[in-house]
C-alpha cells in the first residue's frame, strides 16, 4: 500500500459548545419524550458542564492530542465578563454570560487533556459600534485573559455559521457585504494582536451543488471577505433531527447514500476552497449524524458506522481535522452528558486514535460496495499497517484475504441500536474505578478472513514492513 497523504496529529477532535460552558438551553435529550414533544420544546436547560470532572478529563485525555472547539450558535451572542464577579444577566445585545471562572475551566481542561483551544467570537448587536460595525473589544479581552493564564487560542473562526446569520445572533438584515466588512476588521486585528492564532473560516453550513437564492451563500461570503485564511472550514450534518422537524429512518443509516453524504458536502466546499483559497488546508469544524442534537440512534452503535466511515473518507480525501459535535452534550455526544460514560462512538474513537496514524495509505477498492476499507500507518510502530474494514451489510458476511497475520479488533452490538458495544465479543465499559477495559486483539493468521454482517474491524499487520510507514515518513 502506497502513501497518499497525511493528516494533522489532531485530526480527530471535538466540540464543547459555548452553551455547555456557560450553562443554558441546549438540545433536549430524547429520553422519555416523543417526537411531537421534542418538536414542541426542542431545548432544555443545562447547568455549566463540570470540566474538572475526573472521568471526563480521563476520557478526553485518552483522545489527545486534539482540538477542543468552544463555539456553536450560542457563542455568537455570548458576553465575556472580564471581571471576577460576572453579572447575572448579559448586557443589552447579548444573550448569555461567560465568566472568567468558566473560561479558566476551559483553559485548565484543555491543558489537562492535551487539547488546543479553538473558538469564535460574539457578533451580536452588543459588540458593535453605532454604525453597526463589529468591534474587537470582547475578543481582545478573551484572548488577553487566556494569555494571562499562560495559555493561548490556537485557532479562531470569526463567527459560527455565517450562512445562517439571520437566525444565529447577527443583526437584522445581516448579509455577505456586512460580513466582508466585519471579517476585514477581524482579520486585521488578529494579524496584529494574535499573529500565532490560525484564522479559520468561513465555517459555513448548508451549501449545496445547486444552492437556492435564499439566505447567504458561502461563495458570496468568500467573495466579500477576500483571501488570507490559514484554514478553510465548513460544517456538515447528514440531516436535521426530529427536534428541527425531520424524521429519519434508521434503516437508512448503513446505506451507501447515507454514508456518501460526507463526500457530497466535501465536494461543494473543496470546490469553493480551490476557487477562493487554493492550497489552504481544509478543516471540518463541526459534524455529526444529524444537526439539532442528533438522531434517536446517534447514541447507539448504529451511528458508529457513520462516525468511523466519515473519518476514513475524510482522511483519504485530505481533510486535516474533523471536530465531532459534541464531546458530551445531547444525543450526538461521544459521552453521556449526565454520567460522562462512553457511548459506542467513543469506543470507536478510541480505537481509531490508538490504531490509525497520520500517514494515509491507499487501501484499494473493495469488490463489494457495502465493504468499506481504509488503511493508515500505525501511529506508534514503524512499518506496521492498520486497516479499518466496515461491513455495512446487515445480512451478509464479507471476506478479505490477508497476506500476513494480523491483530484483529472487531466491534459489534446486538441489536444495532444498542447503547453498548462489544470488542471481540466482550462488552466495553469502564470498571467501578473508571479504569479502561483492555482493548485486547485476537491474532488472525494469514489467509481469508470473514467479516460478519454489520461489524467494524480494525486489523493491525505487525510484520507489514511497509516502506511508507518507516520513520520519518516519506511520501
Amino acid at each position: 500500500m502506497t502513501a497518499i497523504g497525511t493528516i494533522d496529529a489532531r485530526f480527530q477532535s471535538y466540540n464543547v459548545e459555548m452553551v455547555e460552558v456557560t450553562g443554558g438551553r441546549f438540545w433536549t435529550p430524547y429520553a422519555g419524550r416523543s417526537n411531537a414533544q421534542i418538536a414542541r420544546d426542542r431545548y432544555s436547560y443545562r447547568p455549566p458542564i463540570d470540566l474538572a470532572n475526573t472521568r471526563l478529563r480521563k476520557l478526553a485525555a485518552a483522545l489527545g492530542p486534539a482540538y477542543m472547539r468552544v463555539s456553536g450558535t450560542w457563542a455568537n451572542a455570548t458576553f465575556f465578563a472580564d471581571t471576577d464577579n460576572a453579572p447575572a444577566a448579559p448586557p443589552p445585545g447579548f444573550d448569555s454570560v461567560l465568566s472568567r471562572a468558566q473560561w479558566r475551566g476551559v483553559v485548565d481542561f484543555a491543558r489537562a487533556v492535551d487539547a488546543e483551544i479553538m473558538t469564535s467570537f460574539a457578533i451580536s448587536t452588543g459588540g458593535r459600534s453605532a454604525d453597526g460595525r463589529w468591534m474587537p473589544d470582547q475578543a481582545q479581552q478573551l484572548l488577553a485573559f487566556t494569555q494571562s493564564l499562560g495559555s493561548h487560542v490556537a485557532a479562531a473562526e470569526f463567527m459560527n455559521e455565517p450562512t445562517l446569520a439571520a437566525t444565529n445572533g447577527a443583526p437584522p438584515g445581516y448579509g455577505a457585504k456586512a460580513y466582508g466588512r466585519d471579517f476585514a476588521i477581524f482579520r486585521a486585528w488578529m494579524r496584529q494582536h494574535a499573529p500565532d492564532t490560525l484564522i479559520v473560516g468561513p465555517g459555513s453550513v448548508g451549501d449545496s451543488s445547486s444552492p437556492s437564492t435564499d439566505g447567504i451563500r458561502t461563495r458570496d461570503l468568500l467573495a466579500a471577505s477576500g483571501h488570507d485564511l490559514d484554514r478553510f472550514s465548513y460544517h456538515h450534518y447528514n440531516t436535521l433531527s426530529p427536534r428541527c422537524g425531520v424524521r429519519n429512518d434508521p434503516a437508512r443509516a448503513l446505506s451507501a447514500d447515507w454514508l456518501a453524504r460526507t463526500d457530497r458536502t466535501l465536494s461543494v466546499y473543496r470546490g469553493l476552497r480551490d476557487e477562493f483559497e487554493p492550497g489552504t488546508p481544509i478543516w471540518l469544524t463541526e459534524t455529526a449524524d444529524a444537526a439539532c442534537g442528533g438522531n434517536r440512534w446517534d447514541a447507539t452503535f448504529l451511528d458508529t458506522f457513520r462516525y468511523l466511515d466519515q473519518l476514513g473518507r475524510l482522511a483519504k480525501a485530505g481533510v486535516q481535522v474533523v471536530m465531532h459535535n459534541t464531546l458530551a452534550a445531547s444525543d450526538y455526544g461521544l459521552l453521556d452528558e449526565a454520567t460522562f460514560r462512553p457511548r459506542p462512538n467513543y469506543w470507536g474513537a478510541l480505537l481509531w486514535h490508538r490504531l490509525m496514524g497520520t500517514t494515509v495509505l491507499d487501501a484499494g477498492v473493495s469488490s463489494t460496495p457495502d465493504l468499506r476499507l481504509y488503511a493508515h500507518c500505525h501511529p506508534r510502530t514503524p512499518g506496521n499497517v492498520s486497516i479499518l474494514a466496515i461491513n455495512t451489510s446487515r445480512t451478509e458476511s464479507r471476506s478479505m484475504k490477508l497476506p500476513i497475520a494480523s491483530e484483529r479488533y472487531t466491534l459489534d452490538a446486538m441489536p444495532l441500536q444498542s447503547s453498548t458495544v462489544r470488542l471481540n465479543g466482550r462488552t466495553l465499559e469502564l470498571d467501578v474505578n473508571d479504569v479502561f477495559p483492555l482493548l485486547e486483539a485476537r491474532t488472525t493468521p494469514a489467509g481469508t478472513i470473514l467479516l460478519a454482517p454489520a461489524t467494524i474491524t480494525f486489523l493491525v499487520m505487525s510484520d507489514a514492513a511497509n516502506p511508507a510507514c518507516r520513520w520519518p515518513y516519506e511520501l
